[in-house]
């Protein structure tokens, strides 16, 4: 199996659950961790994980925050099982409130600058309603400061396993302690 780490916003391939995740498949033979950076525009970020979907076999996405609006979008297009950490539902919106109309464009790194195009980009991509809801394991945290967990509830209930804490917070300080049921939950699509 394949999964694919998709960071969140203002993260890394180097984010502590995407290194977790990685150290903790070196010890699996049946599974291989990917990290990309997705610090890119949108419509790059989706393009190139798109194309990394197709080349891979048993594919599983693993996504925090925007990571976790990103693996929603692949997972449905793709009909594959994800993970999501305290996923943004609605992104745009949480940028725009962070941001602002008189910090946009808001420069993220030399390699992006993210504006109202791409705001745009994302509402008018964002999946609706789930089609494959079964496909999802959503873990969510009360105390998350950033996000709002009962937009995801709402979002992915009924139908898609919802695991929600008491407490926590926005990074899910105490996500090493869940990956076996992570990986459990996602090979259960691969096994033969």
């Amino acid at each position: 199996m394949n999964i694919i780490y998709l960071h969140g916003f203002q993260s890394s391939p180097l984010s502590i659950k995407g290194q977790q995740l990685y150290e903790y498949s070196q010890y699996l033979s049946q599974c291989q961790v990917h990290l990309p950076d997705l610090n890119y525009p949108p419509n790059q970020v989706t393009n190139f994980v798109s194309k990394m979907i197709e080349e891979l076999d048993d594919v599983a996405l693993v996504g925090s925050s925007l990571g976790g609006f990103y693996a929603t979008q692949l997972a449905e297009k793709f009909n594959i099982p994800a993970v999501l950490i305290n996923p943004a539902v609605q992104p745009w919106v949480l940028f725009r409130k962070l941001f602002g109309i008189e910090q946009l464009p808001y420069q993220v790194n030399e390699k992006w600058t993210l504006d109202n195009t791409q705001l745009n980009f994302l509402e008018q991509t964002a999946i609706k309603k789930l089609q494959h809801s079964e496909n999802f394991l959503v873990l969510l945290q009360q105390g998350d400061e950033v996000l709002d967990y009962r937009e995801a509830q709402a979002f992915y209930r009924p139908n898609a396993f919802v695991i929600t804490e008491m407490q926590g917070n926005h990074a899910m300080e105490d996500f090493a302690e869940k990956i076996p049921m992570l990986i459990e939950f996602l090979s259960g699509f691969y096994q033969s």
